[in-house]
């Protein structure tokens, strides 16, 4: 059986890629690995590692962290992928007159992928940064996919309608620059942005499996890390982005090149931070904390 692997098709799959064309993966022992798309996103890849569609998934921090702390036992936590924090840009529709800031956004509708995903999560972090009073919004309406966002802000008659949403900078700014989408602000992620998980079924049936894909993932990142000029050149061709925007976006990200050591885990940074974010947010139960702790902890990988 292939170990079915989760991403989300951005430039922060490069290194993914890298492990895989460069032989990374066959090299450790791993024969069989299947790379599956995800554009729709974190909240798609956690409902996957569920029903046990796919071993292992690599998404936005806030979702994976949350997801734990609301006792979803499906996964566990391995390590953080991408240290440098996300730049969520918020946007509307670019002829919209109506959406001009993100202070404007209060009491509106927002849009996202799915409930418990990045984009969801975020629009409370974005309510809580700008002082928006309780509830935040009017309603979150579920888009699946970023196509679909966009043709919501843009009142498309077939969508349910939307006033806003958030996805990562650099893949939104082709929409800017095409006039589909206007940006209205921006806000960047107080934690790490990127997380590894695994199916709990996954680490105890293929624990050495697992242990074997990180290891082959940390190697991508190394070769990613030494190769800039080609990252740039395969996220252009590869991928929806322009060479100028990635040539910018490489300049910021810094991917964990320690993945397999698990003793080196930021707690602080990519979990209490979060945690501690998403109870201020609302998002989870502050009387709820010390289970939430305990839930969190359970579902880390300590060790391999």
């Amino acid at each position: 059986m292939p170990l079915k692997v989760g991403y989300v098709p951005e430039h922060f799959s490069t290194p993914i890629a890298f492990a895989q064309s460069k032989g990374y993966f066959t090299e450790l022992g791993l024969n069989e690995v299947e790379l599956i798309p995800y554009p729709s996103g974190s909240g798609h890849l956690i409902q996957s590692l569920g029903d046990g569609s796919i071993d292992i998934a690599i998404g936005l921090t806030e979702a994976f962290v949350r997801g734990l702390a609301q006792g979803d036992q499906s996964y566990k936590l391995i390590n953080t992928y991408v240290k440098s924090p996300l730049r969520w840009s918020v946007s509307t529709g670019f002829n919209r007159d109506d959406v001009t800031d993100i202070e404007g956004l209060a009491g509106k509708d927002i849009s996202v992928s799915r409930i418990g995903s990045g984009s969801y999560v975020m629009a409370f972090v974005m309510a809580l940064q700008f002082g928006f009073k309780q509830p935040f919004f009017n309603s979150f309406p579920i888009l699946s996919t970023f196509k679909n966002l966009r043709e919501s802000v843009n009142l498309k008659e077939g969508f349910a309608r939307s006033d806003a949403f958030m996805w990562e900078h650099f893949t939104t700014k082709r929409y800017y620059d095409n006039q589909e989408l206007k940006k209205i602000g921006e806000i960047y992620t107080p934690w790490p942005s990127w997380v590894i998980n695994a199916r709990s079924g996954a680490l105890q049936e293929n624990k050495e499996e697992v242990t074997k894909f990180v290891h082959a993932v940390n190697k991508g990142i190394a070769y990613f890390k030494e190769n800039q000029e080609e990252a740039i050149q395969w996220i252009h061709t590869n991928l929806d982005y322009s060479e100028e925007d990635a040539r910018e976006w490489i300049k910021t990200v810094e991917f964990n090149d320690d993945l397999t050591n698990l003793q080196a885990f930021d707690y602080e940074n990519a979990v209490s931070k979060t945690y501690k974010v998403l109870i201020e947010t609302g998002v989870l139960n502050k009387e709820d904390e010390k289970l939430i702790v305990d839930r969190i902890d359970e579902g880390l990988v300590k060790q391999f």
